[in-house]
């Protein structure tokens, strides 16, 4: 029985490596230049240190830019609000991974919805959709493409 899995999954090699292009254009950056800022990359998490908080929103573009050029998606950036204190500003960006379990009720519901021959279910942090037919499970793919969830969907393992 034909059947793929949804998922929504980030290569943190790429994350990693974005973060120290963009601490690379801080360092070469002339309006950066004797402030200290940086980003700081961890596990599932990149913090943006600087001196002021408008420091920190230039920082977050440039993070973007840097990530969008090595293919990862921005909405899966969770932008925690910045933390300001007298001399020194923070700012916490979570890198999500997986799909959470309200988002996935949601997929399950549309995809229901849809009144396909298909069966949806969910497995842990991805959903599995089984169906006879791969054109069934082809339009469930086109369905959720045109959906937004607030995170990137990749859809893997597709076998017949």
């Amino acid at each position: 029985m034909p059947s793929f899995d949804i998922v929504s999954e980030v290569d943190l090699q790429e994350v990693r490596n974005a973060v120290d292009q963009a601490n690379r254009v801080i360092e070469t950056r002339f309006d950066f230049k004797g402030v200290d800022a940086s980003f700081e990359h961890k596990e599932n998490e990149v913090n943006l240190k600087a001196e002021q908080e408008f420091q920190l929103q230039q920082m977050l573009d440039i993070l973007r830019e840097k990530l969008a050029k090595r293919g990862v998606d921005v909405k899966a950036m969770d932008v925690k609000d910045p933390q300001t204190g007298l001399n020194a500003a923070r700012q916490q960006i979570i890198i999500q991974q997986g799909i959470e379990s309200d988002t996935a009720k949601k997929i399950v519901k549309e995809i229901k919805a849809a009144k396909l021959k298909v069966q949806a279910q969910i497995q842990g942090d991805q959903v599995r959709v089984t169906g006879k037919k791969r054109d069934d499970l082809q339009q469930v793919i086109a369905l959720l493409r045109e959906r937004d969830y607030g995170l990137p969907l990749q859809f893997k393992n597709f076998r017949d």
